[in-house]
This record gives C-alpha cells, structure tokens and sequence, in this order.
C-alpha cells in the first residue's frame, strides 16, 4: 500500500497528490521519506490519533557507524575534474533538496529522503584509514576532493571533527586537497588551510545556490546562509587560501536570474575561479524534487520542468556524459553564454584543481617505520 497516486502527462511529468496531504518538516528539505527504487514494498506510517508521529521524531539527527574499510574513492568520469575522493559521511544533514548523493541511501535499504537527512553514517576512524592508504608503496599521489559527495562540513562535523583530522593527514603527507562546501564551519579549520595554502596544497570550491535567503532555507535547509558563504570565501581569501564559487545546481525558473549576481558578489569576495551545474534528476530524486517543488513553488512547477526538460531531450533527466552537467539546446546554451561572459567580465578564470602540487608528496617517517615494523612481524610471527 502507498501514500501517493502518480499519473503520468504528456510532457514526462508526474501530478503527484499525497492521501495524508503530508507538510514541510522544519529543518528538512524532503517533504516525505519515500523509499528507494531497491525496496519491494512502501511503508505507511499513519497516526493512530494520539499525535505520536511529531516532527521532531523526524528532525532528530542519528549517527550510525560506518564499517568501510577504504575511505579514498576512484572516479573515471570524464566529466568530473578530479579522480580521487574523500567522503567521511554518507547522508547530509544539509537536506538540499537536489542533492545528487541521496540515492546512496538506497543501497543502503534506507530512503533517500529524510532518511538521508537525518540517519548519517559516519566513518569514525577515517583519519586512520587515509593514514594507511596514503602510505601504500602503490599510492600515485593526486589531489583528492573532500565533498564530491556529501559535505565535509555539514553540522555534525562540529562535533564529529573527522574532516580535520583527515587534513591534518593531508598537511603530514603534503596531499594536495580540493574541498567542494556549503558549510561556513569550513573556517574553523582555516588555520590548517592557510598553511596548506602557502605550499599550494589546498583549494576551496564554495556553493553558492541562491542569494535569496526563503529560497535558500527551503531548498538547503541546515546549510549555511548565502551571506555566511560569502563571507567564507572573503575570509578564506583574505588567509591566502585560492576559492572558487560553485553554482549548482542552477534551476531554470528559480535561480538562473541570478547567476550574474552570485558569481559577481563571489568574485568581489574575493572567488579565482567558478563553475556551474544544471539541476540534476537521478533515481529517486526526481520525485523527491517534485513533491517539493509541487508544495513550495506550485506557481512556477510546470515552468521549471518544461525548461528542464527543454534542456534534455524532452526528457526529466539525461545521464549522459558530458550532457548530464550542462544540458542542451537553446537555454543551456544561454546559461553556459551568462556564466562564460560572468568569468570573463569578473576574472573568475585564475585558478583550477589541477595546479595543486602533488611533486612534494611524501610519507612521513613515522608512518614508514610502522610499515617496517609491522613486515618485520610478519616475518617473525
């Protein structure tokens, strides 16, 4: 049994109407916790009369240790600028609504909704981890991306600290790093990055949505406030660290009117570089993207899904390489001109990933000798 009715129209959207007519859950940016695509059976979970079902059973965060053995994640997408990744968490208290990452949750017999939102994995000993990876005579150093899939800086960080310890790793190794955030907690570690800086060994990409603070809140509800971004990309500049702004995703109808603004106000903080991504609808993002878009900006719905669809081939989503970034057609082509003459007019063309140094990259010797000692125990065991 499921909660929702979906009729299919012409133009490959779904009217989606909810029986428990569901509402907005303060600090979530899902509206429903509908399972994933792996699950043969949808739960209903129905009030029995007695008001048990709160918002706060359902805002309350939850960690859950993550038992990975390998923390560093290879990438072979032509399309992506890195090869290597870093993820200490899986699930994102941020809760953005587009999030590409939310699938995951799935794998995981979980839903990709609140459920993302509010039950993280974490991987405790992830330092330790990065630490023996790091150390392998087959290690090829390259820069490593923090973020490619959940923040690194989402609000449990604060207490979890996970991603400072895996930079202080970094600073021992002389790892090149590139970390992608919404997170203003990134300042907290600025003392780590500044020196990183000064060996160039460190990059900072800050997303930057929306400069419209209702927009913000209900599409990245737990994330920092686009004033707060800028303010971390202005402070991380003024310590010498190189940031570049990242607008993603840009959404036809609710923020492409303001990509001259964003990257204008970004580079006047002080941003080297930008990039951009087109709205994304993979798996089961797209209807957690609809019911949102459906109960917060029903005015615009229609608008905002036929000039995506415009953009991919008449389709919600198109997973091609090289396609699934940017779009097609007329109005990506438009928004790929805006963010090209915003580079141009504003010097956002100064910096990239790949002039991070990865020649100066070594093992410490502390990590050497307890390479050695441990195959001496090996031979003698």
């Amino acid at each position: 049994m499921t909660n929702q009715t979906m009729t299919e129209d012409q133009n490959n959207s779904f009217d989606i109407t909810d029986d428990l007519h569901p509402k907005t859950i303060r600090g979530r940016g899902a509206v429903t916790n509908r399972v994933g695509r792996f699950e043969r059976s949808e739960r209903l979970r129905v009030d029995d009369g007695w008001g048990s079902l709160d918002d706060a059973e359902k805002s309350r965060t939850e960690i859950i240790s993550d038992p990975s053995r390998s923390v560093i994640s290879k990438n072979s997408s032509p399309d992506i600028p890195f090869d290597l990744s870093f993820n200490p968490y899986k699930g994102c208290e941020h809760g953005c609504i587009y999030c590409f990452a939310r699938p995951s949750h799935a794998y995981l017999g979980l839903s990709p909704g609140i459920d993302f939102e509010r039950l993280i994995y974490v991987k405790d000993d992830a330092a330790s981890l990065l630490e023996q990876e790091l150390s392998k005579k087959s290690y090829n150093c390259k820069v490593i991306a923090f973020g490619a899939n959940t923040d690194p800086y989402q609000p449990i960080e604060r207490e979890q600290k996970i991603t400072r310890q895996a930079l202080e790793v970094c600073e021992a190794f002389n790892q090149p790093v590139g970390i992608i955030t919404k997170g203003y907690l990134v300042m907290r570690d600025a003392d780590i990055l500044e020196r990183m800086a000064r060996k160039n060994l460190v990059s900072v990409a800050v997303s930057v949505t929306t400069l419209d603070r209702k927009l913000a809140r209900t599409m990245e509800p737990r994330a920092s406030t686009p004033m707060r971004r800028l303010d971390a990309i202005r402070e991380l500049t003024q310590r010498g660290v190189p940031v570049s702004v990242l607008m993603a995703p840009i959404i036809p109808a609710l923020n492409d009117h303001e990509i001259e603004r964003v990257l204008g106000l970004s580079a006047r903080a002080g941003a080297v570089s930008c990039s951009y991504v087109l709205l994304r609808l993979p798996g089961e993002i797209r209807d957690l993207w609809m019911e949102w878009l459906r109960m917060h900006y029903p005015d615009r719905a229609s608008r905002v899904m036929n000039t995506l669809q415009s953009m991919r081939g008449g389709k919600d989503y198109d997973a091609r390489w090289g396609k699934r970034m940017r779009g097609e057609g007329v109005f990506a082509k438009l928004i790929a001109d805006r963010v090209n003459l915003s580079r141009q007019r504003y010097g956002l063309n100064r910096r990239s990933l790949r002039q991070l140094d990865t020649e100066i990259f070594s093992v410490p010797n502390q990590f050497r000798d307890t390479k050695k000692s441990s195959r001496q125990m090996d031979l003698f065991s």
